[in-house]
């Protein structure tokens, strides 16, 4: 879009401003603790500081961003002990998608979980511990969609958010995604024999070994 058909103020710029810093933050390209300045993101992204201050209010709500007392806002700083918090509200709302999942899924959607495994195997083997990041990311997301729950998506699409930096620095610890890819293809032989308790235990079970590996 031209920047001059792009609006610079009211509900579309902040619209345009939240997208934009939600993802800056969701793809690491703004870290932990940095300082989110209101007139230089206004600058950067063609909008009023207005646009970019109910942007920020928003992400605040979200979890992403904090704001401190006399000194602006920031990237919100997610400690290990709220990281393990949130995995273990993780734990109920995931392992009631599985279930979930379990009894309506399709074929055709039992087919998509097989690909997605043999892709994780693929990059395990491959030894592309980013690409493998990216796929369990897609897993955990096609679970919570073929459940059909969608309070639990929308709940755990925040929690999630908030976990973003976690997740990548555990998917490049050594020999995390060996064994983080057999709990994984634990959960999609569970939903794939349409089981729902062992669909459940399954997500019990690895999100138990995130928390393990969260503390170490």
């Amino acid at each position: 879009m031209p920047n001059e058909a792009r609006p610079s103020s009211g509900e579309q710029a902040k619209q345009l401003a939240l997208t934009r810093l939600r993802q800056a933050i969701l793809h690491g390209e703004m870290a932990p603790a940095q300082r989110l300045v209101e007139n230089e993101l206004a600058e950067q992204f063609g909008v009023t500081r207005a646009s970019i201050r109910a942007a920020l209010i928003d992400l605040e709500a979200q979890g992403l961003v904090e704001r401190i007392r006399n000194r602006g806002s920031r990237v919100r700083v997610v400690s290990v002990e709220e990281a393990v918090a949130i995995t273990e509200c993780r734990m109920a709302l995931e392992g009631l998608c599985a279930a979930k999942a379990a009894v309506a899924v399709s074929d055709e959607q039992l087919a998509e979980l097989t690909d997605l495994g043999a892709a994780m195997q693929k990059a395990v083997a491959d030894g592309e511990p980013v690409t493998y990041s990216e796929l369990n990311h897609e897993l955990h997301a096609r679970i919570r969609e073929f459940s059909g729950q969608r309070t639990a998506v929308e709940l755990l699409e925040r929690l999630n958010a908030q976990l973003v930096r976690h997740r990548f620095q555990l998917a490049l610890r050594p020999g995390r995604p060996q064994q983080s890819l057999k709990e994984h293809l634990a959960m999609i032989e569970a939903i794939r024999a349409r089981d729902p308790q062992a669909a459940e235990e399954a997500v019990r079970a690895h999100l138990t070994s995130v928390i393990d590996a969260l503390r170490d």
